[in-house]
């Protein structure tokens, strides 16, 4: 791949610009559609890293969101930190597309505030299955299903699309579910 599509994409170490301070880069609403077509159960959702609102748009409109948060006030949701956030327990799910730098953490934050069989649905890239540190965590606790996009998704640099139009990176939503302990399922949508 030619280094110009990463820089386009603003989303790897090959961009010439300054990767956004907060590691903001938000979703194509088509996502979170897609992932409730997979999993209609889900509920009560804690999307906690909303940004402008992407994805909460539309659990929202799908009566399914809980709540909404970011670290950053971006006009959408209330400012919260999840990852130093004092309510221990969320009763529902937690669904987001986490700041990749840090989305390991998310994911076993989340894991600690959920209840048994509730569920934790990450959007990250197909690349997440890599790395020693990240195996031990699927080791411990294994996704259920992990959802490879066939089609590529975009995320975009401070949530313009107009912008950042190259779909150059694959993504899947990794599904956890809480207590889980077979083997993953690999599927595909879109």
């Amino acid at each position: 791949m030619k280094e110009s599509t990463f820089i386009n994409l603003g989303a790897t170490n090959h961009g010439k610009g300054i990767r956004e301070e907060n590691d903001y880069y938000a979703t194509e609403p088509i996502a979170g559609h897609l992932l409730l077509e997979v999993e209609p159960e889900l509920n009560n959702i804690w999307e906690c890293a909303c940004g402008e609102g992407h994805l909460a748009r539309v659990f929202d409109e799908a009566g399914k969101l809980g709540k909404a948060t970011d670290l950053v006030n971006r006009g959408y949701g209330t400012q919260e930190d999840f990852l130093i956030n004092t309510n221990p327990y969320h009763y529902g799910d937690i669904i987001t597309n986490p700041p990749y730098t840090h989305a390991q953490e998310f994911v076993e934050n989340a894991l600690a505030r959920v209840d048994e069989g509730r569920k934790v649905c990450m959007f990250l890239k197909v690349l997440f299955l890599e790395s020693k540190a990240r195996r031990k965590l699927f080791d411990k606790q294994p996704p259920k299903t992990i959802y490879v996009s066939s089609s590529r998704i975009n995320c975009a640099k401070f949530g313009n699309f107009e912008k950042y139009t190259t779909k150059a990176i694959a993504y899947a939503w990794y599904v956890w579910e809480k207590g889980y302990k077979g083997n993953t399922i690999v599927k595909w949508i879109n």
